[in-house]
């Protein structure tokens, strides 16, 4: 059952896409890039790499604690980061329209819905990831890696503001997850994106009406430092540059692999409960490329 939520949830938050994706000119399909936590022991480097099904041909690099700190410390303490560095990844880069998918285990703060809409916040396409830990961690070292693992497999250099954002986006989700759920939490997220995309807002004081107007509509309460938190995130996300027309080719792609998972016989039962929620969402995005 897991295992379909976390599919199904792939899909829907794609749908919500509304950031431009780098073109992975240089990447080749089932090319392997692994990331390791830097104080990771040797024994657990090993145990991680067997873990992953690592080859001597995939590529490997290390993820440090500075670079956590760098990336994440404006927006979480120090104490929720740690001092070591140790969940690890494996990106596999798929082919063009494949779309994300997202697996962990042994991360109990970062859920995997949280690292989808990150990572696509950062310009991350096309491929399967697969983030673990010797122990139970946050997961915050992973991101990280995987930010800088897909640089060097697309051979490509994303932005600093794009990478700091989706840092932040996955650490305003993880705490209002905390608080309020993380399918609410999500749901917010994504509604905010909607609307922003639909009816760009031109000021600070419109985009907290906004995000208010949205919480009460899905009957979130939240704080202000919480308020004011989501303000300062999507006031920095409408300065990037949405590319509209990657956009649509995103989601049509995800049309096309909700369709086909639609129709396979063991999830039929289980993905009736979402189907309503899809269809809003297709229609609001159906109504936003038509104008």
């Amino acid at each position: 059952m897991k295992f379909f939520w976390k599919k199904s949830m792939i899909l829907i938050l794609v749908l919500a896409l509304v950031f431009p994706m780098l073109v992975v000119a240089d990447a080749i399909p089932g090319d392997v890039i692994i990331t390791l936590g830097e104080d990771l022991s040797e024994s657990q480097k090993q145990a991680l790499l067997n873990e992953m099904g690592a080859t001597q041909d995939d590529t490997i690099i290390y993820v440090t604690n500075e670079e956590e700190h760098q990336y994440l410390g404006n927006y979480i303490s120090a104490a929720r980061i740690g001092t070591n560095a140790l969940s690890s990844s494996k990106i596999t880069i798929g082919n063009e329209g494949d779309g994300l998918a997202v697996e962990s285990t042994n991360i109990n703060w970062v859920s995997d819905e949280m690292y989808l809409n990150a990572l696509i916040t950062a310009g991350v396409e096309d491929a399967d990831i697969y983030i673990t830990a010797p122990i139970a961690v946050s997961g915050t070292a992973a991101l990280t890696g995987l930010i800088k693992a897909y640089e060097i497999a697309a051979d490509i250099e994303i932005p600093e503001e794009q990478k700091q954002i989706a840092n932040e986006e996955l650490i305003r989700t993880g705490e209002l997850s905390d608080s309020i759920g993380m399918e609410e939490a999500t749901e917010l997220m994504n509604r905010i994106k909607e609307e922003i995309a639909n009816n760009p807002v031109e000021t600070e004081s419109d985009l907290r009406d906004l995000i208010r107007r949205i919480a009460a509509e899905l009957g979130i309460t939240l704080t202000d430092e919480e308020l004011n938190g989501l303000v300062s995130l999507f006031m920095r996300m409408q300065d990037l540059n949405i590319d509209w027309n990657q956009v649509q080719d995103q989601i049509s792609r995800v049309r096309d692999n909700l369709g086909e998972f639609l129709n396979r016989e063991e999830t039929q039962g289980f993905i009736r409960n979402f189907l309503d929620l899809i269809n809003r969402l297709i229609d609001s995005l159906r109504g936003l490329f038509s104008s």
